[in-house]
């Protein structure tokens, strides 16, 4: 399989088709795919990818991601509210495994716009 048909970490279509295209420097064009694509970042490890897409506001200076052993195994989006223009959430649960042990991470995750970029705020845990 050509690294074009690999099948993408968010679900969708192939990673080039999918969230390899942000993470080579397309804007996405909304939050939920902004937030696929940022799964899809953690999968892959992809910690400046997820930086540039954090909002400067809430940013950290820095991810551990090459110490983290989380295996990512899915990620459900379970809901897109668009609230304005420029600000959005997105409900999702993602699976993970660490320690020998399945995980869920449900999240509502704030969103704004900024200059033509959609930048992850911040989020709350549910369940």
């Amino acid at each position: 399989m050509t690294a074009k048909q690999l099948p993408c970490p968010c679900g969708a279509a192939s990673y080039s088709a999918c969230c390899g295209r942000y993470h080579n420097g397309d804007v996405a064009p909304d939050a939920a795919t902004l937030m696929r694509s940022r799964y899809s970042a953690y999968v892959l490890r992809l910690e400046a990818y997820l930086l540039a897409t954090w909002h400067p506001d809430t940013r950290p200076a820095s991810l551990d991601l090459a110490a983290d052993n989380c295996k990512w195994l899915g990620l459900e989006v379970k809901k897109f509210i668009r609230e304005s223009a420029d600000c959005a959430t997105v409900e999702f649960v993602a699976r993970y495994k660490t320690g020998g042990r399945a995980h869920r991470l449900h999240e509502i995750s704030r969103f704004v716009r900024d200059a033509g970029r959609w930048f992850y705020v911040d989020g709350k845990f549910t369940d």
